[in-house]
């Protein structure tokens, strides 16, 4: 049970490490704040979607999942596309941008984002009795250090490149959204057929 519940936590923690990458592009230097609001944003919303998820399994399971994928999509496009704009933009107050790339208008929309895959967690718990609160907490720590981690990587990346580094992770932030929303339609499931 412990090596399940630590894989299905790192699985989750996948989509908020890629998206702290991009966050991490996009800043000069990373600071404890912006570590710990990272953290706090990302591994807090994964440890209470499958709460959520565990709760509303029984009667919305399929509703949701039909489209779960469109809102993913959505809000890692628009969050991309506004991150390539950031990018291509003259950056004179560059002070004022990136403090205000960690506010709340910026980190919900990609904490629901990353966290959606995390509310089936809670149905499929739901669905086989096991008990939700260690994986609560293992999804939530598992998520709050990947982001930290991954926040850490961008910033070292994206202190050299700063403009290019913000296209490449508003493009990143696009292209997740894009698979993400493939994977779903199942676009992949008819590739492999199609090749295989």
């Amino acid at each position: 049970m412990l090596f399940e519940m630590l894989a299905i936590s790192l699985g989750v923690s996948m989509d908020a490490f890629a998206v702290s990458i991009s966050k991490g592009l996009s800043i000069r230097r990373t600071t404890a704040r912006q570590c710990l609001t990272i953290a706090l944003w990302l591994g807090g919303f994964q440890a209470l979607f499958p709460l959520f998820g565990y709760f509303a399994a029984a009667g919305f399971r399929t509703y949701i999942t039909s489209f779960d994928h469109w809102i993913i999509f959505g809000l890692l496009s628009a969050l991309g596309v506004n991150m390539i704009r950031e990018g291509l933009a003259d950056q004179s107050d560059e002070s004022h941008k990136v403090a205000s790339s960690f506010g709340w208008r910026s980190m919900l929309p990609l904490a629901v984002a990353t966290s959606i895959d995390a509310f089936a967690v809670g149905i499929g718990i739901s669905v086989v009795s096991e008990g939700i609160w260690p994986i609560i907490i293992s999804i939530g720590i598992m998520t709050a250090a990947m982001s930290v981690a991954g926040l850490q990587i961008g910033n070292v990346f994206g202190s050299r490149w700063r403009k290019p580094a913000q296209i490449c992770g508003g493009s990143v932030l696009i292209l997740l959204g894009l698979e993400i929303l493939l994977d779903h339609l199942g676009f992949f499931e008819v590739l492999r057929s199609m090749l295989f």
